[in-house]
């Protein structure tokens, strides 16, 4: 569990694409380095949020500034941008969150749900407008928005934000970084065009399903409300021939 509150940037050190060794796997691995900060509790097997995916440390050092070994899952390259990254890409970084941590963001999983376009990025005097669009949704991926609401949470690359629109029509959604921020993490380093990881806030999935349980199983709460009335007026039509 994380809190969207990034500690610190790290830097793609080494990116292996077939990594034989054992901490790799052979499988797709990372090594993040200048992150020693984050490493003086670090244990192999620990979970650390890179630009918003949990990833497990394979293998970390704290030498010449400190660098860990993570490795990506298919599913992970599927779902995230991560396979993007080059050599020399900058990163956010959170460790797990620890029980005495004041909880500064909202609950954060590391469970990248998809991947959102940058479309513009707007100074505002010192604060910066960002507008994202998602990709249109599929059956085995159904869109985001119902979990997008103006001033509610979202987590972008691993950073707890708070959205400023929301356009269902475009699938577009909004934030804004005051300058603070800005320095902190790497949306300002992006430009339009590229893609950023997105994860919605769980506590609307939980309460979608809760209210779909409530109205009798599967389907979206639009589809099952519209079948409710659709009963209903179908009652009252046959009610009334009686």
């Amino acid at each position: 569990m994380f809190t969207g509150i990034i500690e610190i940037l790290g830097t793609v050190q080494a990116i292996n694409k077939l990594d034989t060794t054992e901490s790799g796997g052979s499988g797709f691995s990372l090594t993040i380095s200048d992150c020693a900060e984050i490493l003086d509790d670090c244990h192999i097997g620990d979970s650390i949020c890179v630009n918003g995916a949990c990833l497990t440390v394979t293998e970390f050092t704290l030498e010449k500034g400190g660098s860990f070994k993570v490795g990506l899952a298919p599913e992970t390259l599927e779902r995230t941008d991560l396979g993007e990254l080059e050599v020399g890409h900058k990163v956010n970084l959170e460790r797990a969150m620890a029980a005495h941590t004041r909880f500064g963001g909202h609950f954060v999983q590391g469970h990248v749900d998809e991947t959102a376009t940058i479309i513009s990025m707007t100074p505002d005097e010192n604060s910066l407008r960002c507008l994202f669009q998602l990709p249109p949704p599929t059956p085995e991926r159904p869109s985001l928005l119902p979990y997008l609401i103006p001033k509610g949470y979202v987590c972008l690359d691993g950073t707890s934000l708070t959205l400023t629109q929301v356009d269902d029509t475009a699938r577009t959604f909004g934030v804004m970084l005051i300058a603070h921020t800005q320095s902190k993490i790497v949306l300002p380093m992006k430009k339009p065009g590229m893609r950023v990881n997105v994860e919605v806030d769980m506590v609307g999935k939980y309460v979608e399903k809760a209210v779909l349980a409530a109205l009798g199983g599967a389907g979206g709460v639009e589809s099952r409300v519209e079948q409710m009335v659709e009963k209903a007026l179908q009652q009252r039509t046959a009610a009334r021939h009686v």
